[in-house]
């Protein structure tokens, strides 16, 4: 096993002793580990207090930026949609998971691959209702006034 994904799961086993979920990550780049850290939904009520999350959000206000291209995620669980979603915006290529969604669902914790069926599906047959109200002035349209900015 990689030093990373080990230490992602030390991560997380001390997180389950201190009251927490079991997840924990790790960014490394060039070998070496440059972001750690844990779940923190039992200190903040705060749903995007998730591992990756917490190591991505420290890692770009320390570097002062958004591309993390050249990290790699060593995550203990397998990320959800949430958080594979952030990697992809960061630009992460490569991650490395010790526990699958499943096996997250066999202790409880399933929301993450419930959330994965749920996007699998068309936007009309999802739990969540998306009501699409299209932009009506153009002093409201901010992709357009994005796209014309000087």
């Amino acid at each position: 096993m990689h030093d990373g994904l080990e230490r992602a799961l030390q991560l997380a086993v001390r997180n389950v002793k201190e009251g927490g979920h079991p997840f924990g990550a790790v960014l490394m780049k060039n070998g070496a580990v440059v972001a750690e850290g844990v779940n923190t939904l039992h200190k903040k009520s705060d749903v995007t207090g998730h591992a990756e999350i917490a190591v991505l959000r420290k890692l770009q206000e320390e570097w002062g930026t958004t591309d993390l291209s050249d990290c790699v995620m060593y995550a203990s669980g397998e990320p959800c949609p949430m958080c594979m979603t952030a990697m992809y915006f960061s630009g992460i290529q490569t991650v490395y998971y010790a526990q699958s969604v499943e096996d997250a669902a066999e202790v409880g914790l399933g929301l993450s691959g419930d959330v994965y069926k749920e996007l699998s599906k068309d936007k009309q047959d999802r739990k969540i209702e998306m009501i699409h109200q299209p932009v009506e002035s153009q002093a409201l349209n901010a992709m357009a006034q994005y796209q014309n900015r000087s």
